[in-house]
């Protein structure tokens, strides 16, 4: 897990700093796959509008939110507190740190003369794609304490949290509100802030029972 931390960590930072100084390769790759998505959500409204449903209502950001808050209410009824405030203060946490490099780097979001959809506050990192990683990874973490030895369903249910966080992902740049790199940094910047949340975890419970 730590080296897990470590390299999210390590990758998120040098996009950050590629996305800050301009790097021409990655804005020109940034700008090809944003513009053959657009001419797609452009030519398919159908498709387009489908991918509105999923980004504004099935994976929006408050969706993920209110997830983590019933799963802290239910860590607090079990009387789990510390897990419980383990994850909501990995939520606040999260959210603090997705703003703070919003604003540091103020990357302005794609311009298109026929827009589909719309957006405010700056690109990077993408708030949607931090957010599902955040919660989809704080989720299969507190299940995995609890229930992976014996519920059938867990398969199932890393492949849903895998599918929701590549699919909010790929309906941010197909929509056209975010370049591809904004997407890869929410989604290293989310598992960064995840894995440190299970290193620290795990080291306090070892305190714990040592102590």
């Amino acid at each position: 897990m730590r080296i897990s931390a470590a390299v999210s960590g390590a990758l998120a930072v040098l996009l950050l700093v590629l996305v800050a100084v301009g790097w021409s390769p990655l804005l020109s790759v940034d700008r090809e796959v944003a513009e053959a998505l657009h001419r797609s959500a452009v030519a398919h409204p159908g498709f387009t509008h489908l991918n509105r449903i999923l980004t504004d209502w099935v994976w929006a950001p408050w969706t993920m939110r209110t997830l983590a808050a019933l799963t802290v209410v239910v860590l607090w009824w079990r009387r789990e507190r510390r897990l419980a405030l383990w994850v909501a203060g990995t939520v606040l946490l999260a959210w603090g740190l997705q703003h703070g490099v919003k604003a540091a780097v103020g990357r302005p979001r794609p311009s298109w003369p026929d827009p589909v959809d719309s957006a405010s506050f700056p690109a990077f990192p993408s708030g949607h794609a931090m957010t599902a990683a955040v919660v989809c990874g704080l989720l299969l973490w507190v299940l995995a304490l609890h229930w992976r030895e014996t519920w059938w369903g867990w398969g199932t249910l890393t492949g849903a949290a895998l599918v929701s966080v590549v699919g909010v992902g790929f309906t941010r740049v197909y929509l056209g509100v975010h370049w591809p790199s904004d997407v890869v940094a929410g989604w290293l910047f989310g598992w960064f802030c995840v894995a440190v949340a299970i290193i620290t975890y795990r080291r306090v419970e070892r305190r714990t029972e040592e102590g």
